[in-house]
């Protein structure tokens, strides 16, 4: 079967998109991991859907669009294709835990799982397998690498910065500042008995540098 593909420039690296004619089959960046391997079958071309995915990614990266509309042929096995399709429905700019997303799936338990369907996600970025971090906050097992989940959070959080983002961040930091005066409320040994704000649960979901700024 041929595998069409392209190469689309973006601000952090080029991309890899495959199409099998009709729809797009996959997105990768140039580290990724675990990646396409080209075969005979494959084709340099810029067939359909190439055309328009170039555009919506343009306009992705220039922060004039949030939600990706194009059609998707994504192989895999059914729980494979059930913690993809909660992928996409994660908000731009939001954040969730392998928790949260093994709950949306119906298996609570099963966070290991949904990592690595997380992690087997062939159409990134446009199935935002970016928006899901570890349950304390650290970014963790993302193909393209950390530094381009960073960027991809930190890309959609500039554009949403909303002014509950702000007043979450002032108010983590004070309770966060260390004062060292005996029996001050900020003391180490008072502040380790208390627990700070939890960005996770904290209504909205708040864009990820919000979160980057504060911990």
């Amino acid at each position: 079967m041929t595998t069409w593909y392209t190469s689309v420039d973006s601000p952090f690296q080029s991309l890899l998109l495959t199409s099998d004619g009709a729809a797009l089959t996959g997105l990768y960046m140039v580290a990724h991991e675990p990646g396409p391997a080209m075969g005979d079958d494959w084709v340099h071309d810029e067939a359909a859907p190439f055309a328009e995915a170039r555009r919506q990614l343009a306009a992705y990266f220039a922060g004039a669009l949030k939600e990706f509309d194009l059609p998707l042929a994504m192989k895999g096995a059914s729980f494979h294709q059930r913690v993809w399709d909660e992928l996409k429905r994660i908000p731009y700019g939001s954040i969730i835990t392998y928790a949260e997303l093994a709950r949306r799936v119906g298996n609570p338990r099963a966070s290991r799982a949904v990592g690595q369907a997380n992690g087997r996600n062939p159409i990134s970025i446009i199935v935002p397998c970016h928006r899901v971090i570890g349950a304390t906050g650290r970014l963790i097992g993302y193909g393209g690498g950390l530094p381009q989940k960073q960027a991809l959070l930190n890309l959609e959080a500039s554009v949403l910065a909303s002014p509950s983002a702000v007043q979450f961040q002032i108010m983590r930091r004070r309770y966060l500042r260390c004062d060292l005066r005996p029996g001050g409320p900020h003391n180490p040994s008072v502040r380790a008995a208390r627990k700070p704000p939890s960005l996770i649960n904290y209504p909205g979901q708040l864009p990820y540098s919000t979160f980057q700024t504060l911990t």
